[in-house]
């Protein structure tokens, strides 16, 4: 290899693309793909623990507390380094206490265990997919700033690591479906733990070297990092986007655990069809990386975020006809709604991510990129986890349990009407691409 091609980067940049390509598509993939065992957590919770539909759905949101901590995870892998590196140890680490919380569950729920030791497990879990998770999401901003922000090729990696993730969530429900009529729930945690160990060796096999990604000074302590954070935070266009971003989803009273109760025990729809409702979900979910790679990367971020969070209001306000009976008595199948309406909706909630991530990438300064792409992801975690305990609240309000569902319509039509709240703050948000990258 000359010289001169290693200065242009032409050879060392086709291999540092596909060790990227093998670390973050393996990454992103088992990220999806968490879906498979936590299908198995929600019908072991509600068939052999016995718990009630706000119990579900309070668990659901107390074990995700670890993703509010991302922020000081990305400070660390922006500032620690292991050996030399800085992302690819703590996706090591990350994937490593994954697979010990689930191989533990297994061990213990063989001599029945209690909910307090599995929400224990549970959220070691989510430690351990938090620290990966951010250092992947770390390596997908650091590379954007490579590339040139304006041109077609912009997005292109958070385009890829978005369809391999929601190609792990294709496989994860539509295993997870037909899975849990056929396997325990500790078959499936075993087989996920199993995948965990897998994509342990992978990337402790993947040298940090070969990604060639930037480093930062020697010597930059955590204090620095934070202060750097502290700094990219008090500017306006990043901290009101976060803001807006953030609230746009807390404000919603979500009703998963209540939803999951009615379609299971109300509606007695197999789990087989859930899985498959899932599976529909994702692939939309695949279908828009590609369409917004292709031809959504000029629209405006504000925009089209602002498009998303009208729709999702209007798939809810579906879901009110749904639970009254009308497209029953239009001759449209339980089911066959479950499938098409309900899995759309669910990933719904997830399409302002992509364009969001990419435009909080080019406002990003550099050598915080780590730090700021986990706050974003804690504002978000912690937004899921205040719209669940807004669910509850809610539900308990209107008397809806998981044998009595008249107050659910009302508690639907309140959700829609709080997702169309954000759009009369959506200015928050910059209406265009930053044309400049941020120092």
């Amino acid at each position: 290899m000359s010289a001169k091609e290693d200065a242009k980067g032409r050879r060392p940049g086709k291999g540092k693309a596909k060790w990227i390509r093998i670390l973050l598509g393996v990454g992103y993939w088992v990220q999806g793909f968490r879906c498979f065992p936590w299908m198995a957590v929600n019908f072991f919770l509600k068939d052999t623990v016995k718990v009630d539909s706000s119990t579900l759905q309070i668990l659901q949101n107390s074990v995700n507390l670890p993703m509010v901590g991302k922020p000081i995870y990305g400070v660390v892998s922006d500032a620690v380094y292991i050996s030399g590196q800085h992302r690819v140890p703590y996706i090591a680490i990350g994937a490593f206490l994954q697979a010990i919380s689930w191989l533990t569950i297994v061990i213990l729920s063989q001599s029945n265990i209690s909910i307090v030791t599995l929400s224990l497990y549970l959220l070691l879990s989510n430690l351990g997919a938090s620290v990966a998770e951010v250092a992947n999401d770390a390596i997908v901003a650091e590379m954007g700033k490579s590339e040139n922000s304006q041109s077609a090729s912009s997005g292109e990696l958070q385009s890829f690591v978005w369809m391999a993730s929601s190609v792990g969530g294709v496989l994860g429900n539509l295993l997870g479906g037909a899975a849990i009529d056929r396997f325990s729930p500790q078959s499936m945690f075993i087989f996920f733990g199993l995948l965990l160990v897998l994509q342990f060796l992978i990337t402790i096999s993947v040298p940090e070297r070969c990604l060639n990604l930037p480093k930062s000074p020697s010597n930059v302590g955590i204090r620095k990092q934070l202060s750097e954070l502290s700094a990219a935070l008090q500017k306006p266009e990043i901290a009101y986007s976060i803001a807006w971003f953030a609230a746009s989803y807390a404000i919603i009273p979500a009703l998963t655990g209540t939803m999951f109760f009615y379609q299971t025990q109300y509606l007695k729809i197999d789990a087989a069809v859930l899985g498959i409702s899932k599976v529909f979900g994702q692939v939309v979910t695949l279908l828009w990386g590609i369409i917004y790679n292709r031809s959504l990367k000029s629209v405006q971020p504000r925009k089209l975020i602002e498009t998303i969070q009208a729709t999702m209001a209007v798939f809810m306000i579906s879901d009110v006809l749904f639970v009254k009976g009308i497209y029953r008595q239009m001759g449209v199948p339980d089911s066959i709604y479950i499938v098409v309406f309900s899995g759309v909706l669910e990933v719904l909630f997830f399409f302002k991510i992509l364009p969001f991530s990419i435009l909080i990438a080019q406002l990003c300064p550099r050598g915080c990129e780590g730090s700021l792409m986990a706050f974003v992801m804690s504002a978000v975690a912690l937004a899921f986890i205040v719209s669940g305990y807004l669910g509850v609240a809610l539900a308990s309000y209107l008397g809806v349990t998981g044998n009595d569902f008249s107050g659910l319509p009302l508690g639907l039509l309140i959700q829609a009407v709080c997702t169309f709240l954000p759009l009369f703050s959506s200015s928050w948000i910059p209406d265009q691409k930053s044309k400049t990258r941020t120092e």
